[in-house]
């Protein structure tokens, strides 16, 4: 019997994607079906770089060929990617980038800027294209830990319209108010004048096109959080806490923040930082300085995913003083992968968002 591209479509339709819970036939994922005698081949179309379940999916298409169509047939699988988005918004602001991500927190010192440094790196890392704006007006920090203190941005002539160029480090663009005023000047400025700095950050930079832009934003929820959600259409947020009942309590604030109406910024998920202690010479234990399993409960609490957990290391630290961000820091490998992994969490439930909850769109409030 010879082998049909019907047979091979009607065989991949049922190959479920494990995130997404429909076949991939129904996601559109199968395209470019050739064959030549009992060769078959085609691309399978993930929705991210990051896709931890990528050799899942792959075995799945060859068996179920193997099962269903012909067992002697021979199968290449071309394992693709086109990052997912699900904007409502015309793309008139940041008409190229398909996913904004908030990375916030409740409080300061959980290590917020550390995380969204190292996760933007990850998501490049993984394959994806990526953007980082520190939000943090009044402390910003990205610009020392991505070693690029002293360097000013470029501002070019677009259609007429003078655009700031992002500083571009390791394989990401960043803009911080850091590349713009003098480290040793404190920024004394009224609420309306930092918003107008991000709504700045958003629409007189020429970012390009990107998979994912993550805006690091200051602790709390105030003015900058307000108006980020009424400038651009937040894909969704990422919450960094501690483990502690005093972190967790401010997390929670946060965490209400984004689902009132009318927000209603998705939760992408918790990352628990400073979650353990170990010591180089002591590589099997854990020790839970600032407690144990808050963040997995936070989660719970709130019916959103645990993306994991971050331990106390000192790379860690001495990679966001050097400039040297410990995802890309080979010494520290098992830190890296660590960032790496969370990486992929973050793509994935960036996906299952874009597929399961209505498009993203600008805030409007009514007051």
């Amino acid at each position: 019997m010879s082998i049909t591209k019907e047979s091979v479509i009607k065989a991949l339709s049922n190959v479920i994607d494990p995130d997404l819970h429909k076949d991939l036939v129904t996601l559109n994922m199968v395209s470019d079906i050739v064959i030549d005698g009992n060769k078959v081949s085609f691309t399978v179309m993930l929705t991210t770089p990051a896709c931890p379940m990528k050799d899942m999916i792959h075995n799945a298409c060859v068996n179920a060929i193997h099962h269903l169509v012909d067992k002697e047939a021979e199968v290449k699988v071309n394992m693709s990617s086109s990052v997912t988005t699900r904007r409502k918004d015309g793309g008139k602001i940041l008409p190229g980038v398909k996913n904004i991500i908030a990375v916030g927190s409740g409080k300061g010192g959980v290590g917020k800027s550390t995380v969204a440094v190292n996760l933007a790196l990850a998501l490049a890392q993984n394959g994806a294209s990526v953007g980082l704006i520190d939000a943090d007006i009044y402390g910003p920090s990205i610009p020392t830990m991505l070693g690029i203190k002293g360097e000013r941005p470029m501002v070019r002539d677009v259609n007429g319209v003078a655009m700031m160029q992002p500083i571009e480090k390791f394989g990401i663009k960043t803009l911080s108010i850091g590349l713009l005023v003098d480290e040793k000047q404190a920024v004394v400025w009224r609420g309306p004048m930092v918003s107008s700095a991000l709504k700045q950050f958003v629409t007189d930079c020429e970012w390009g096109e990107l998979d994912y832009l993550i805006i690091d934003l200051p602790p709390g929820t105030g003015d900058i959080h307000l108006t980020l959600v009424q400038t651009v259409p937040v894909t969704g947020a990422v919450i960094v806490t501690t483990p502690q009942d005093v972190a967790l309590a401010d997390a929670r604030k946060a965490l209400g923040m984004f689902n009132i109406h009318p927000i209603n910024v998705p939760i992408i998920g918790i990352i628990e930082n400073m979650a353990y202690f170990t010591p180089k010479e002591l590589p099997e234990n854990k020790y839970y300085i600032f407690g144990t399993g808050g963040g997995r409960k936070l989660a719970a609490e709130f019916d959103v995913p645990f993306l994991g957990e971050i331990p106390i290391v000192q790379g860690i630290r001495e990679g966001g003083d050097s400039g040297k961000p410990a995802v890309i820091n080979h010494e520290e490998q098992i830190v890296s992968d660590i960032f790496l992994n969370l990486g992929k969490e973050v793509a994935r439930n960036i996906a299952i968002r874009n597929a399961n909850f209505e498009a993203t769109k600008v805030v409007e409030m009514v007051r």
